[in-house]
């Protein structure tokens, strides 16, 4: 079911799209994260949120 509120859309895509991922164990951390939560390294990423083709 889509989602037709803009404001719902948005956060959606905030809570969905904004993460940072780390590259040693994969974990999805907070936008804010300055270590892991799982494994605490310092090597994070943001997720991509371009569609590879």
């Amino acid at each position: 079911m889509p989602i037709r509120d803009t404001e719902l859309l948005q956060l959606a895509q905030r809570r969905r799209l904004y993460v940072k991922i780390c590259r040693n164990c994969g974990a999805r951390n907070a936008a804010t994260a300055e270590k892991c939560r799982k494994c605490r390294s310092r090597n994070l990423r943001w997720k991509r949120r371009e569609i590879k083709r």
